[in-house]
């Protein structure tokens, strides 16, 4: 399973959104999914989009997933290459790790922005609407 992840802040902090669209191994999409966050960081809402898709992506009972995000950040720090330093980004790196560990191959990758959109889109309506 594809699994795009989103995060949005008006602000740093600011209202915030997080975004995922799942994908099928043909790019059908599964699932498009929102979260309004109230007042956050982007960092935190990348997080927060990346464990929507997880969470629904491992409901759905996939084995393997293949992570799209935008944010070089999150897909460093999974992948060792980063510290997580925050206090803030600690516990969900810890959550995602713990996730990414139940699917049985895992796959990081950072995508341009343009690549992301549909994640993005999500995590913007998640703000405009309160999703």
């Amino acid at each position: 399973m594809r699994v795009y992840s989103d995060g949005a802040a008006r602000g740093n902090p600011g209202p915030a959104g997080a975004g995922a669209v799942l994908m099928d191994a043909e790019g059908a999409v599964v699932a498009r999914l929102g979260r309004f966050l109230g007042t956050q960081t982007n960092n935190y809402a990348e997080y927060m989009g990346l464990l929507l898709g997880l969470q629904h992506a491992r409901s759905l009972g996939a084995r393997e997933v293949e992570v799209y995000a935008d944010s070089e950040l999150l897909i460093r720090q999974l992948d060792g290459r980063y510290q997580v330093k925050s206090p803030t980004l600690k516990p969900l790196f810890l959550e995602a790790k713990k996730l990414l560990a139940t699917f049985g191959k895992v796959k990081l990758a950072h995508v341009p922005r343009a690549q992301n959109a549909e994640a993005d889109e999500m995590s913007n309506r998640a703000i405009d609407e309160r999703m």
